[in-house]
């Protein structure tokens, strides 16, 4: 059994015994209040009865409901709402009737109200936590419901005990009350409405789905992103641009961000990713230059700089250069693989050098990129792209070039 199944199976139990207390209470005084909030706290018992049925099928999938029946937890959350409202409305009738009644047996009507007081704030300040623990919206609105209960219980105790000092005090407060009553059922009205019609989920949680999204290397933009709760679920859905073609790689990137989005955000029943592949009117090629500016290195995480040089898409002719330093190249360890992030952040398609990756660190981030790495014998870029069929003209010098933009 979950652990809202059992919650809800409890509050069964203790709203059972709290209309025991109270019954018991009216019958021993005679006390036309408290014999209404015996009843009313009956009516919560319906509720709770009608709660544990909803926790039970909610989460149940058919062929008619694919997505699972977790809206009946906000629609029963509706019903609970109304019924907070009909409570105010219970309490306004009360105070209207001015029939006087002599109650007796006043200390213990007093000390079993007492009693149910006590018992009703444990359970609802219980409910609410596990609640929000599990994000169930409907234990949440039934442990609003039940701290209205136990205003209204103090209203009726307070009713008993101005009998000992001959005041009536009771339809005073109970205008109060009534008050938070109306407050609280018509937000869970709202609320629970707002579910009913797929409004989306909150800021927070579409802000931490972008991150997560975002920090995948391949994902180039994210075009949409929107979610909708149903019960205590979330329902995701994605539109991104992927800098792969491949479609087994592309779909590892959306298991792994499903994955990740699961794990960080709770209840999130289905991510929905849509993506398609970087359409690029232009290709980018690096090099790792030597200290010499004009040769490629032997070494990719201590070169000195990196030369990026620009192709169209359609075209073999280089259109423009970059002479970028590589700021990793005096770090001990790790040069290479910061290196190879950074040029990742450039938008490199391929990388061209004279030794391969071989088992290192370089190679994964530019194979989890959809970076090709392209192992040549040359020993200038212009050799190198020539080989390669492309054309690339002009001597480059790192030092003229480190404030160039591609």
């Amino acid at each position: 059994m979950e652990e809202s199944e059992r919650t809800a199976l409890i509050a069964i139990i203790v709203t059972f015994l709290l209309f025991g207390i109270k019954y018991t209470a009216a019958v021993i005084s005679d006390s036309i209040a408290l014999k209404a909030e015996a009843f009313h706290t009956l009516a919560d018992l319906i509720a709770a009865l009608t709660v544990f049925i909803g926790l039970k099928i909610a989460k149940r999938k058919t062929k008619t409901f694919p997505y699972g029946l977790y809206k009946i937890e906000n629609l029963i959350s509706i019903i609970i709402a109304l019924v907070i409202l009909y409570t105010g409305y219970e309490i306004i009738s009360e105070i209207m009737e001015n029939k006087t009644i002599e109650l007796r047996n006043m200390t213990a009507a007093a000390i079993l109200m007492l009693l149910s007081i006590i018992i009703a704030l444990w359970f609802t300040i219980y409910e609410k936590k596990i609640g929000e623990r599990i994000n169930s919206p409907i234990l949440v609105a039934e442990a609003m419901h039940g701290r209205m209960d136990v205003f209204s219980n103090v209203i009726v105790l307070l009713a008993v005990l101005s009998g000992f000092v001959g005041f009536q005090l009771d339809r005073i407060a109970a205008f109060v009350v009534v008050g938070f009553i109306a407050r609280t059922g018509i937000q869970m009205l709202a609320d629970g409405a707002r579910v009913l019609l797929d409004a989306s989920v909150g800021y927070d949680t579409l802000s931490k789905v972008e991150k997560y999204i975002m920090d995948i290397p391949q994902v180039v933009e994210l075009k949409s992103l929107t979610g909708r709760n149903s019960g205590r679920f979330k329902f995701i859905e994605a539109d991104i641009i992927l800098k792969t073609h491949n479609l087994d790689k592309a779909h590892y990137i959306a298991d792994t961000i499903e994955k990740n989005v699961k794990k960080e955000i709770k209840n999130v029943d289905r991510i929905l990713i849509h993506y398609e592949p970087l359409q690029k009117d232009e290709v980018i090629y690096a090099l790792p230059l030597a200290e010499d500016g004009v040769s490629i290195s032997s070494h990719f995480g201590e070169a000195s700089h990196f030369l990026l040089v620009v192709f169209k898409a359609k075209q073999k002719q280089a259109v423009r250069t970059e002479v970028l330093k590589n700021p990793f190249s005096s770090i001990e360890k790790g040069k290479g693989i910061y290196a190879a992030e950074y040029l990742v952040q450039k938008m490199v398609d391929f990388i061209i050098v004279k030794n391969g990756f071989t088992n290192k660190g370089p190679a994964y981030v530019f194979a989890d990129s959809n970076i090709e790495v392209i192992i040549t014998d040359a020993q200038t870029p212009q050799a190198a792209f020539e080989k390669l069929g492309l054309q690339f003209e002009g001597r480059i010098s790192a030092a003229e070039n480190e404030e160039s933009n591609i």
